[in-house]
């Protein structure tokens, strides 16, 4: 019996995955979420981090945002922000750092646009 499921990234204007996964990790509001086939229906929002799929190898996805939803052992990943790890250059990732700390510089920030520039820095420093 297969313990694989079926795992899409979609954006907008392009399917960016679609596989089967032995394991999804997510990171939601709720904390890191780990996803094996079987799991029970869930649908839950992004915060930014990584999304990292395994299978035979392993992808990891970049993210700001977006909704997760997983239900027949089909894991549905809508996000306009989902980047591949392995395409992001070090300058870029460096220029999203940069902004990312300039805004959380600003006054004016409610404490979940805080919440969520905190995590984003985080994780693209852990990415550098």
């Amino acid at each position: 019996m297969s313990d694989k499921f079926v795992v899409e990234i979609i954006s907008p204007d392009q399917k960016i995955l679609k596989s089967e996964a032995t394991e999804v990790t997510i990171p939601s509001f709720e904390g890191q979420m780990g996803i094996l086939k079987d799991h029970i229906p869930l649908i839950t929002f992004l915060r930014p981090g990584i999304i990292s799929i395994k299978n035979s190898d392993e992808k990891k996805y970049f993210v700001e945002e977006g909704t997760v939803e997983f239900s027949k052992n089909n894991l549905l990943i809508l996000s306009s922000s989902a980047r591949d790890l392995s395409s992001m250059s070090k300058k870029f990732i460096n220029e999203m750092l940069g902004q990312a700390e300039s805004k959380l510089q600003e006054s004016n920030l409610s404490d979940k646009e805080k919440y969520l520039v905190s995590y984003k820095i985080n994780t693209l420093k852990e990415i550098n």
